[in-house]
């Protein structure tokens, strides 16, 4: 039996290798914790700001580096307090100033990416800053994957507890506020769900690639399906997919795991485009459908 599976090319790698293993399952508890955030971001029309905040990480993450090495607990702890630091002074400017939030996050997005990088080169090497900035989702040890699922678990619970609050505002904040108390929980409970996602998907795919498990499978979920419960469904079904397939074709052709992973989410994307049923030229052949009648 196990020679069977040992000659099949998808799964050969993973009852071959322990470290396929391990990173097949970082990316599944990403798929399960990162993807749903990164749906109510698309959803929120934050989807670039989801990226600024991946890099806030970066400082955090970049000190716990230079005090203790690639140790997990430092690079977590920072990663942490910068993200939340970052999310909470964005959010003040852009409440008490004229001062958009997107803009607020650009320019803290900017800041972080350059002190980060700079703290790195401080103490690392080219291969210690490559790390950091792009992931080793082959690399991934036994602590890594406790605290990808611990993260999870904890996205997936406040998801699941607080789905219509978050729902609402995501599609009508300034409702949310007139009917409800909770809009400041919502928007900052949601802020720390990304920032622990993010946290998460940096250990696996670095600060640059952590918010594509997020955004390019909620995008090509949205090409396919129009509710919120099956985008979510969706949307976690294709990051998987993604991944299985990136990992497969990062270990056949011997390209790094992270940027593999995240192409062929954007190949999955570009075909649901194509393919999909709200996209672009499904529209079209419903228009000339339409015409024709």
């Amino acid at each position: 039996m196990s020679e069977t599976l040992l000659t099949m090319p998808l799964l050969a790698p993973f009852v071959e290798f322990g470290f396929m293993r391990r990173a097949l399952a970082g990316c599944l508890a990403l798929s399960l914790g990162a993807t749903p955030v990164g749906v109510f971001l698309m959803l929120r029309r934050m989807s670039l700001a989801g990226d600024a905040m991946s890099h806030a990480i970066l400082p955090g993450a970049a000190v716990g580096y230079l005090i203790a090495g690639l140790s997990l607990p430092a690079m977590t702890a920072g990663g942490l307090l910068a993200g939340l630091a970052v999310a909470v002074f964005a959010g003040g400017v852009a409440r008490h100033t004229v001062i958009e939030e997107d803009a607020s996050l650009a320019t803290f997005y900017l800041l972080s990416l350059s002190a980060g990088v700079l703290i790195i080169s401080l103490r690392g090497s080219s291969v210690d800053l490559l790390h950091v900035l792009f992931g080793s989702a082959l690399a991934l040890d036994d602590a890594t994957l406790l605290l990808l699922a611990a993260f999870t678990s904890l996205s997936v619970v406040a998801l699941a507890l607080g789905l219509r609050l978050f729902v609402v505002d995501a599609c009508d904040p300034a409702f949310l506020a007139r009917i409800s108390r909770l809009s400041p929980i919502a928007h900052y409970g949601f802020m720390i769900l990304l920032v622990i996602n993010l946290v998460a998907g940096f250990h696996a795919l670095g600060t640059l690639m952590a918010v594509g498990i997020m955004i390019l499978p909620a995008a090509a979920a949205r090409l396919w399906v129009g509710n919120v419960g099956p985008l979510l469904l969706c949307a976690v079904g294709v990051a998987f997919l993604g991944s299985l397939i990136g990992l497969l074709f990062s270990y056949y052709v011997n390209l790094p795991a992270g940027p593999a992973i995240v192409l062929t989410l954007g190949a999955l994307y570009l075909l649901s485009l194509a393919l999909g049923p709200l996209g672009p030229l499904a529209g079209r052949r419903r228009a000339g459908w339409h015409f024709e009648r």
